[in-house]
């Protein structure tokens, strides 16, 4: 009786988690003396962080080393981990959330029906961020400067940034590039995202008139159905290791510099610089690359697919990516070990140099062979592999109106009677194809990123927003 009485005691002790609270920002109708309530909102985002409105942590000193230990900031404040600040229509200037280590996620987000502007979003050095819905764009400030326009930078005096997500924003240079000349998209392109740190989450976001798009040094983080629409550098890189690119959709290559333009690259760093290190465990997952949509597009160049040129690659997985070039490099991997290409589909719709786009795991810069590399139930124009690849159940594209519903309009499911239909190996085929449609619908695995269906089967997850 006296344990369950102390036991009941001390559970009434034990303090009850707050309720997550709602703050409003509105750059018309706000103040800077607001409570922050929706009747009284604060003025703008930045003024928040300023006015030190948000209770956080930080490292006890800096420089920060893997000695330092967190310490309250702004002990107190209104705004604490789990609560959400949401922003209304209007411009927020640029944002910088310097040094700002959440105990839980704090979550930054349009309000229902509204746009709210800023010209950058910087976290410098900081965790346990979700930002959602925000309109980014070098435009909206009174002198366009060229700069990146959402940036989580890990510091090396500030600390590592981790543990953040960007959702569903949009992200432009400008909103109307078709005035620009060679020379405007060569100074004036603003880089879209660069993305340091671990395990960061960059979702569902539209991407406009970008230099470089989505450029990730990051470790253990998930890029997925993001939209990169007009580039003129990459349109994805992937440098860190243990990182999924998925239902990414990178198109329209402006070719305005000296830049090799890729959809996706990657290249590792060692002691010995460039080439000599490792870039480990990167899936790609049904992606789709396209040089350019529109033939009359200005500036158009010639698009690397997936490029990755200095290895050694290690553990990647390459499966269901469509890609639509005009180049030599479909899918090419210099320096590999461990690798596996799979269910991919690699086109050009030309005949002209370069051309036509070929899968190749080759030897590394240095003379390196690959390693236990596989090659298997892909649908390409060519095929380029050395010693060391195996290479099983591919099929070379020769005819493209015999295997695709409308290739020239870049539609390249299968025909039902397409020779690519239950020609493939399902011993190590993924078990859903681009479109998430199970696999196989019929006696074996279709070559390929698609697999064909009857009209009454539908994918098993939803595809992504932007298309």
């Amino acid at each position: 009786m006296t344990r369950m009485l102390l036991l009941c005691v001390g559970l009434c002790l034990v303090p009850l988690c707050a309720e997550a609270a709602e703050f409003y920002v509105d750059p018309a109708n706000g103040s800077p003396t607001g409570d922050g309530s929706t009747s009284r909102p604060w003025r703008t985002i930045q003024e928040v962080f300023d006015a030190g409105l948000v209770e956080s942590q930080q490292w006890d000193k800096l420089p920060y080393t893997v000695q330092s230990k967190l310490v309250a900031r702004n002990a107190g404040a209104p705004v604490r981990a789990g609560d959400t600040i949401r922003l209304r229509s209007g411009y927020h200037g640029d944002l910088l959330i310097d040094k700002y280590y959440n105990s839980g996620t704090i979550t930054l987000a349009a309000d229902e029906g509204h746009t709210p502007q800023l010209s950058s979003v910087h976290v410098r050095s900081g965790c346990h961020w979700a930002i959602r819905g925000l309109t980014v764009s070098a435009e909206f400030s009174k002198t366009y400067q060229r700069h990146t326009l959402i940036h989580l930078e890990s510091h090396n005096w500030g600390g590592p940034v981790h543990d953040i997500a960007v959702e569903r924003c949009s992200l432009c240079s400008v909103a109307d590039a078709s005035v620009w000349t060679a020379d405007d998209w060569d100074r004036l392109s603003c880089n879209g995202f660069q993305v340091d740190g671990s395990r960061m989450t960059i979702r569902d976001n539209r991407l406009l008139n970008v230099n470089f798009g989505i450029s990730v040094g990051a470790t253990d983080s998930l890029i997925t159905g993001n939209l990169v629409e007009n580039f003129a550098g990459d349109g994805l890189r992937g440098l860190g290791n243990h990182c999924t690119f998925e239902y990414n959709t990178v198109k329209n290559c402006y070719k305005v510099n000296a830049n090799h333009d890729d959809g996706f690259q990657s290249w590792s760093t060692g002691p010995g610089g460039v080439g000599t290190g490792e870039v480990v465990g990167v899936v790609l997952r049904g992606n789709t690359i396209i040089n350019y949509v529109d033939l009359n597009q200005p500036y158009r160049g010639t698009l690397q697919g997936i490029g990755c040129f200095d290895g050694t690659f290690v553990d990647w997985v390459i499966e269901n990516n469509v890609i639509i070039t005009d180049h030599w490099h479909g899918i090419t991997l210099l320096g590999a070990r461990n690798c596996l290409v799979i269910n991919n589909t690699v086109l050009d719709l030309n005949t002209t140099t370069p051309g036509p786009p070929w899968i190749c795991i080759g030897k590394h810069k240095n003379g390196t062979a690959p390693v236990n590399c596989i090659v298997h139930n892909n649908l390409a124009t060519a095929f380029n592999d050395a010693t060391g690849v195996l290479e099983e159940s591919n099929l070379k594209i020769t005819n493209l109106a015999a295997l695709f519903v409308d290739a020239n309009h870049l539609d390249v499911h299968l025909l039902p009677d397409a020779p690519a239909i239950d020609a493939g190996s399902g011993t190590i085929a993924p078990k859903l194809d681009r479109d998430r449609i199970p696999r196989p619908q019929g006696k074996a695995i279709d070559i390929g990123a698609y697999e064909w269906h009857a009209n009454d089967v539908h994918p098993v997850e939803e595809k992504a927003t932007w298309k």
